[in-house]
């Protein structure tokens, strides 16, 4: 069964190869339509500065660790705006960001529609304005969530708030308000909500009650709720289709658990780390999902195969059973998702190392490697034209040759007021950069 599993996985590897994604239209949710983060374009650039290769650069209000996304001409991003005095961040990776006690002024959480040929804003819709009912770390933001958009209308989910459905024009549609929860520390939200035939698939894992809940995207209406036995998490749920069925991929911090597109549980494998942030995602038929908080002694990156059911935890010291391929017990990434691209998969860690692995083995490409002067990482690295590009807290993005050797091409810096933590989108020949101050198209 094994044998005949591993095969058909890596017939699946070729074939999927053969057929790398290409030049990107849209880019409708996180890490794009695949949720892969990867693109393929000759005219894509890889040479930037904050002038460089600039085709344009907005000033967007407010604060956001969203990705932007695009339909067509239109890019969509979230942001809310402290009507009082913004705290500043602190980059870094550091213990003390937990705000104890509530904002005491006004805060504004808009919907922005940008025209991708000119960065020119084309509506600006408030959807809530009042203090914020639950606090969040010093480095997060109330408009963490990526909206996501099937080309029809836009969905802009703020954790605490609630979703928000507007046409692409700017016409509002439907809302649905959620209640407030207690998160870990009181650090805040971030997961994403996932778009799927027609549902609108939200995971509200939190300190008080944890629930997966699938909204009618047309109506907002709600189609199913199931609690779940978790705790706060940040990791965006992800649909697999995989040659049995389709599933819906929900990571925690106690389990990874699997459920069918009505909520039904298929499976929960057990073993990941103690703050579960990175997306999961496939290729063919193989399943990757990690999570690696910084002081875990385990920090696992997962490769699955369909048709599990039931507990497939890991025995004792076992890497391997029927239904996982491989593990990593100690390559999983803490903020940034790792990147699946040709046959490796490339893991930037938030201190500024950064691994391969083979994705259908699990074999150590190469070990961590030290980025020079990298800093803190918390964006997820993207991918094209045999590059990956890695953009730390610091707004520079560090240029890496894909392939068997860690090698630095180059660097590319921002402006020293950009700081960066939001994962970019790539739409044609155009990278979107979102720092804290402003949203980059960059061109050649």
């Amino acid at each position: 069964m094994k044998t005949r599993s591993l095969l058909s996985s890596t017939m699946l590897l070729a074939c999927s190869l053969i057929a790398q994604a290409g030049a990107q239209d849209n880019w409708p949710q996180f890490r794009g339509a695949e949720s892969l983060g990867v693109a393929e374009g000759s005219n894509l650039p890889d040479k930037w500065t904050a002038t460089e290769n600039v085709a344009w650069k907005t000033d967007i209000r407010g604060r956001g660790w969203s990705s932007p996304i695009v339909w067509g001409d239109k890019i969509f991003v979230t942001s809310v705006v402290n009507l009082g005095d913004e705290p500043e961040a602190k980059k870094g990776l550091y213990f003390g960001g937990e705000q104890k006690e509530l904002p005491k002024d006004e805060h504004e959480w808009n919907v922005v529609c940008l025209d991708l040929n000119d960065g020119k804003i084309l509506w600006e819709k408030p959807v809530h304005k009042g203090v914020p009912a639950t606090t969040i770390h010093i480095k997060n933001s109330y408009a963490s969530e990526t909206p996501v958009t099937d080309g029809e209308r836009v969905y802009a989910y703020f954790g605490n708030v609630g979703v928000f459905c507007f046409d692409l024009d700017g016409n509002p549609l439907w809302e649905k308000r959620i209640e407030p929860h207690k998160t870990r520390y009181g650090w805040g939200t971030a997961a994403s909500p996932t778009l799927y035939d027609g549902r609108l698939y939200i995971v509200n894992d939190n300190d008080e009650e944890s629930y997966l809940m699938a909204l009618d995207a047309k109506t907002g209406e709600q189609v199913f709720r199931v609690e779940r036995d978790e705790k706060s998490n940040w990791a965006t749920p992800y649909v697999w289709k995989n040659s049995q069925r389709t599933e819906l991929i929900v990571p925690g911090t106690g389990k990874i658990r699997s459920y069918d597109l009505e909520g039904r549980l298929l499976w929960e494998l057990g073993g990941m780390s103690s703050i579960t942030i990175a997306l999961p995602y496939s290729r063919g038929d193989m399943l990757y999902v990690s999570s690696g908080y910084v002081l875990d002694k385990q920090k696992p990156i997962y490769a699955i195969r369909p048709g599990a059911s039931g507990d497939i935890s890991l025995e004792g010291d076992a890497t391997t059973n029927d239904y996982i391929a491989w593990t990593q017990k100690m390559g999983g990434p803490y903020n940034p998702s790792s990147l699946l691209y040709g046959d490796k998969i490339y893991v930037l860690y938030d201190q500024g190392f950064f691994a391969a692995f083979d994705a259908l083995t699990g074999a150590e490409v190469y070990p961590k490697k030290r980025i020079p002067d990298g800093k803190a990482f918390t964006a997820s690295p993207w991918a094209y034209n045999e590059k990956i590009f890695c953009l730390n807290e610091d707004g520079i993005t560090f240029v890496i040759a894909a392939g068997d050797e860690f090698e630095i091409l180059h660097t590319n810096p921002l402006a020293e007021d950009d700081m960066g933590m939001a994962t970019p989108a790539i739409v044609g020949d155009k990278l979107l950069i979102r720092t804290s101050k402003r949203l980059y198209c960059i061109a050649k």
